[in-house]
């Protein structure tokens, strides 16, 4: 079964690939670099839908795109769906040490965050969501050399290392994008 994944992310791309191949060997997917459309949602769910759309209407195919980010609790759920663009740039350093520096004068008690990963899927006659959600907290410094964007400040709830210090292979397996990843393919399984 061939599945567009609609991503100018080449990390979330490779992510997606190996997690669902993982859970269903049949499932080929393609990716799709069209034209951006702009992500004017106000939830993770419709910007995913928004980019689902496109890449369902350019191809033709069964599409998907997920939209993800990372939610801290004592700021109301910020960085949220701004998270990839947070200081104003696409640098996830940047965003990473304007994120740190904002909760600099918070307790370790206070950092709780999650990360939040919703994929749309996009085809014939149907538009469908899968949501995960998975909860840690804010380290108080970048520690790690693995993974991307917020994955060197979030410790997984449970654990005493950052995502980013997790083996591919293990943060593929417990986190959002997992955990969303994983609903589709026991939908697509079921077809």
């Amino acid at each position: 079964m061939e599945i567009v994944f609609a991503t100018g992310n080449k990390h979330k791309a490779q992510e997606a690939e190996a997690i669902l191949r993982q859970a269903n060997p049949g499932i080929q997917v393609l990716t799709y670099k069209g034209p951006e459309p702009i992500e004017s949602g106000t939830t993770f769910l419709e910007n995913a839908l928004i980019k689902a759309r496109a890449a369902y209407e350019a191809t033709g195919k069964l599409s998907f795109a997920d939209d993800s980010g990372i939610a801290c609790e004592v700021m109301g759920g910020a960085p949220g769906i701004f998270s990839a663009i947070w200081s104003g740039t696409r640098d996830d350093s940047t965003n990473r040490n304007l994120l740190l520096k904002q909760l600099e004068d918070i307790p370790a008690e206070h950092r709780s965050a999650a990360f939040v990963c919703t994929i749309a899927m996009v085809g014939p006659d149907q538009e469908l969501s899968f949501t995960g959600v998975w909860p840690g907290s804010i380290a108080m410094q970048v520690a790690g050399s693995g993974g991307f964007g917020y994955d060197p400040v979030f410790i997984p709830h449970g654990l005493d290392v950052t995502a980013a210090e997790l083996d591919p292979e293990v943060k593929n397996s417990i986190s959002h994008r997992f955990m969303a990843l994983q609903q589709m393919a026991e939908y697509l399984a079921q077809r």
